[in-house]
């Protein structure tokens, strides 16, 4: 049978349920995004080193255990097809958030516009990327933040299957919430799993209008196995 395309895939998705969840918890999760195939596909990737334009091991600059590896252009296939798909959708909620916030931006419908906004504010080095876990290794929390541009939602995929290729490593974000004590989601992840998330903050409702709630996230211990995801930043870096 025929693989249905992924933008197909993408635009069949219950966007108005997704963008609900995003609003109300700051994730949503895209089931089954990513076919088996696909994802073991990404996974071969990492060994590609022609196609990355830097490694980053965690642990020389104490940002957990494991490494991760940025493409470089041109991205792959897949990689780019995510990217500029999901912006599509996304933009329309990110300019909601902006608005609710009181931010005095927009964002073009479509990713090749978006990216020519941040290499004008010279940001120019793409951004997605694969993260590689083996046993004990994990992601202090932290905010993917390359420069003054900002696309307010991110993307991860998980590219191999818990409980088969590896135990622990639950994917964790943290809410930061004014006058009280954080609270934490652990958000579980199957075999090509899409989970979309806030990037720094996110629009709550209080009292009066709105106020930022900070978010941060991570991956707990990998107990055993080997993981790989794929990150979606949809900002490019300085």
């Amino acid at each position: 049978m025929p693989t249905i395309p992924l933008a197909d895939r993408i635009a069949a998705v219950d966007w108005a349920a997704t963008t609900a969840a995003l609003d109300a918890d700051g994730h949503a999760v895209l089931p089954g995004l990513l076919s088996a195939a696909e994802s073991a596909a990404a996974i071969a990737l990492f060994d590609e080193r022609e196609r990355f334009r830097r490694e980053v091991v965690m642990e020389r600059h104490g940002y957990g255990r494991g490494s991760y590896r940025y493409f470089a252009d041109p991205l792959p296939e897949l990689v780019a097809g995510l990217r500029s798909e999901l912006y599509r959708r996304l933009a329309p909620l990110a300019d909601r958030w902006a608005e609710r916030l009181g931010i005095p931006v927009r964002y073009p419908p479509d990713h090749a516009a978006y990216r020519a906004r941040c290499h004008a504010a010279g940001q120019t080095r793409p951004t997605p990327l694969l993260l590689r876990y083996g046993a004990g290794d994990f992601n202090c929390l932290h905010q993917d933040l390359y420069g003054e541009e900002v696309f307010p939602i991110q993307a991860v995929a998980l590219l191999n299957r818990p409980g088969a290729d590896f135990e622990g490593g639950e994917f964790i974000l943290v809410e930061q919430r004014p006058r009280q004590q954080s609270r934490a989601h652990v958000v579980p992840l199957g075999l090509g799993d899409v989970a979309l998330f806030a990037v720094r903050d996110r629009p709550v409702a209080a009292a009066r209008g709105w106020r930022r709630q900070q978010l941060r996230h991570g991956v707990a211990t990998l107990r055993s196995g080997s993981r790989t995801t794929l990150g979606i930043i949809f900002h490019d870096a300085a």
